[in-house]
């Protein structure tokens, strides 16, 4: 860098956080997509193929990665291995997106990492038609993140599709599938079958393929590449699954039946169905990681009682209780309006809803009417965001008028949707104790989380 001036960090000033989060900002957003592996593979070349230095665990799917994710973290953690896992979006900072044991780097490390990469980055933008994108880039931060650190193993969440995801230029010693539903199909394609073809790809010849239970045409789009390429599999259902699970105070308690061994009687610490069959799908994955072999089940069992994943139905306030929730496609709001009724009894519960313009809004609201009494139409910062008074014309045709309110900042939605639910919901005929979930996109969530200080 031409700056010699240091911050107190001792990074070049150039390099402080704030500027690293612009510089990164600037470059092609992840909704701009140019299918191609050939700029984080350059970089990744340029830069020794950090992604080569260690076994990685990959994650693909539409709803649930990012929780499986997590807890495939820990339980590796668990069993004494150093790790590093890559998750998006976040919801609050950059750094989140990149760990290191268990934690996201501090922005001191973030920065120090973008600064590793950058002049990399500087030769593939000079080389060809498009410059290095924002998630290429932070693609690249983690690998070479990793890589110094270095770890024993990188669970990777991929960030969208699978075969042209910057992720996968890493080979996966493991391939885990989650549930696969339809979004983002502007990129991807309009049913669960095309969309398989794209999340087939992080399958490699030789790897293991955890797969969630899928649609059946999904299913079979993922069974046939597993042959293609020589790989084996572990599915949902058949293989592992879960075998038991009764709701409890503050979460569930599951039993699951691994690849290798059943672990009976975990207390996993959140809410509903859709994250015990996560919690299998992650206990398979390690099982297949570490040879098939049975893990230590006072691991398994303590690993999942300290399960973490924030933004998923996570309670972040009382009085009124607020809630928050990522659900940003309809099947993820199918999934968060049944755990929601299982495990709360909220009366009225009140909506704050936000979307991007380019989801399925009308999805989403339907998967919510039956479990909302009223809903606050929203919209976060983001220039992606759709207007709330268009979010609310599409409310209206679900809902009904007098159940839709529009508040276009999301402070004073979150307020509206208070004292909604204090006094009992527009009708005013609820009886109980009243709640707030804040829905629709992870942006909403994150920034409604900053705006609420997290949880307490």
């Amino acid at each position: 860098m031409s700056s010699s001036s240091s911050s107190p960090t001792g990074l070049p000033e150039a390099l402080t956080y704030d500027r690293v989060q612009r510089a990164l900002l600037d470059r092609w957003p992840e909704t701009r997509l140019e299918p191609s592996l050939s700029r984080i593979r350059a970089l990744c070349d340029l830069m020794g193929d950090p992604q080569t230095g260690y076994p990685v665990i990959m994650v693909t799917g539409t709803n649930g990665k990012t929780s499986t994710s997590r807890i495939i973290d820990g339980l590796l953690r668990g069993l004494g291995l150093r790790t590093g896992r890559f998750t998006s979006p976040h919801l609050e900072s950059m750094t989140e997106r990149i760990s290191l044991h268990g934690d996201p780097l501090t922005p001191e490390q973030f920065s120090a990492a973008y600064a590793d990469v950058a002049p990399y980055a500087a030769v593939v933008d000079r080389s060809g038609p498009h410059p290095v994108s924002f998630f290429e880039m932070l693609t690249g931060m983690a690998y070479a993140a990793f890589a110094d650190a270095p770890v024993d193993v990188a669970v990777v969440e991929v960030g969208m599709g699978g075969v042209w995801d910057a992720t996968n230029v890493a080979d996966a010693q493991v391939a885990v599938v989650t549930p696969i539903a339809v979004d983002h199909d502007r990129y991807l394609g309009d049913t669960p079958q095309a969309i398989a073809v794209e999340k087939a790809g992080i399958i490699k010849a030789g790897a293991m393929a955890v797969l969630a239970e899928q649609p059946l045409d999904a299913a079979g789009v993922l069974l046939r590449r597993v042959v293609e390429v020589g790989a084996t599999v572990a599915r949902e259902g058949l293989e592992f699954g879960v075998t038991a699970r009764v709701v409890g105070v503050g979460g569930q308690v599951v039993s699951l039946r691994g690849i290798a061994r059943s672990y009976d009687e975990l207390f996993l610490p959140l809410h509903g169905a859709h994250q015990a069959q996560n919690a299998a799908c992650a206990v398979a994955a390690v099982e297949g990681f570490v040879g098939g072999i049975e893990l230590d089940a006072d691991v398994v069992r303590d690993v999942l009682a300290e399960a973490t994943s924030p933004g998923r139905l996570e309670l972040v306030r009382r009085s009124p209780a607020i809630l928050l929730d990522a659900a940003h496609n309809p099947a993820g709001a199918r999934a968060t309006a049944e755990a929601v009724q299982e495990a709360f009894l909220f009366s009225p519960l009140v909506g704050v809803v936000g979307v991007m313009a380019d989801k399925e809004a009308a999805g989403i609201l339907a998967a919510f009417e039956p479990v909302l009494a009223d809903v606050v139409c929203t919209q976060s910062s983001t220039s992606r965001a759709l207007p709330a008074s268009e979010l609310a014309a599409v409310a209206e045709d679900i809902f009904g008028s007098d159940r839709v309110h529009v508040a276009g900042r999301l402070d004073d939605a979150l307020d509206v949707a208070a004292a909604l639910a204090e006094q009992g919901g527009s009708s005013g005929e609820a009886i109980g104790s009243g709640g707030v979930l804040v829905t629709g996109s992870v942006i909403t969530v994150g920034e409604a989380r900053r705006l609420l200080g997290g949880p307490r």
